[in-house]
């Protein structure tokens, strides 16, 4: 099984030891122009999980080329690296000055003002101007997000990372103001693993290509299911703020899990939610990264 970091849930250059205990490193996403971000406060605890309305802060394409991604190559671990934009040329654009990556594609962050494009024009943009690998990263707030999904994938996505986080608002207990200056943002943590089963299930259905399986994984068992729903990786996000050991426990426990239940690797295990009651594959592929 492939383990990653949910995209701005680790920094590699001051952890690279949690980094190294993943199989592939995702970087934050990169705009083309540098960005502050959104003011603070931008990041809030809830009962289940955690807000966040950070706006994509990050040096912008040019010194994440010339400054960041050395440095990051220097580690020595797989990179992919997220590129976000608010135009498809923009995506483009940047896609074309990579090498040597795998891409996801920010094409849903909450926090920001989205590209006027479809997600799957985007796609199209990014696969004209590169041949790496192209994740798209969808959005869960969309009632279809299978149909977005066979888009992205008609248009040259090569994958799909699943999901992103979802609109969410907290109020202060003593002013009952929001909690975020921004107001809402985007939402993750356990709450969102069932958000995240129904999105990887139905695109596991609906597609032939690799799922990046994601939100509220915390233990094993939550990596297990994602897997099991139809995903062929699995990304920690919010846990990793509270416990830099998680790589190394969730894998501990996800060998676990699968051998608990017969199964003598976690790819074995792909799949198994459409399984029918006569033990046969229904309408999921068998695609891995």
């Amino acid at each position: 099984m492939l383990l990653l970091n949910g995209s701005g849930c680790l920094d590699a250059l001051i952890a690279p030891d949690v980094a190294r205990a993943l199989d592939a490193f995702v970087t934050k996403t990169i705009t083309p122009l540098p960005r502050d971000g959104n003011a603070p406060v931008r990041i809030a605890e809830t009962e289940h999980g955690m807000l966040n309305a950070i706006g994509l802060a990050n040096p912008g394409r040019e010194k994440f080329l010339d400054e960041v991604l050395p440095h990051l190559r220097e580690l020595g671990f797989p990179l992919w690296v997220s590129v976000g934009g608010f135009a498809a040329d923009e995506y483009a654009e940047t896609c074309a000055a990579l090498d040597d990556v795998t891409i996801e594609l920010n094409l849903s962050c909450p926090n920001v003002d989205e590209a006027p494009e479809s997600a799957a024009e985007i796609v199209g943009a990014c696969r004209a101007a590169t041949d790496l690998p192209l994740y798209a990263k969808l959005s869960p707030a969309a009632w279809d997000v299978a149909d977005t999904a066979r888009a992205v994938e008609a248009a040259g996505a090569d994958g799909l990372s699943l999901v992103n986080t979802i609109r969410g608002l907290s109020l202060d207990e003593r002013t009952l103001r929001p909690t975020l200056e921004r107001g809402s943002g985007g939402y993750s943590g356990p709450a969102l693993k069932p958000i995240a089963l129904a999105a990887v299930y139905a695109c596991a259905r609906a597609t032939t290509i690799p799922i990046v399986g994601m939100g509220g994984v915390r233990t094993g068992r939550d990596a297990l299911e994602l897997i099991a729903a139809g995903a062929s990786a699995v990304a920690l996000g919010t846990v990793l703020f509270s416990d830099p050991d998680a790589p190394l426990r969730v894998r501990t426990e996800l060998d676990v899990e699968r051998s608990a239940r017969g199964f003598d690797s976690a790819h074995d295990a792909r799949g198994i939610a459409h399984w029918t009651d006569a033990g046969q594959r229904a309408d999921v592929h068998a695609n891995v990264l």
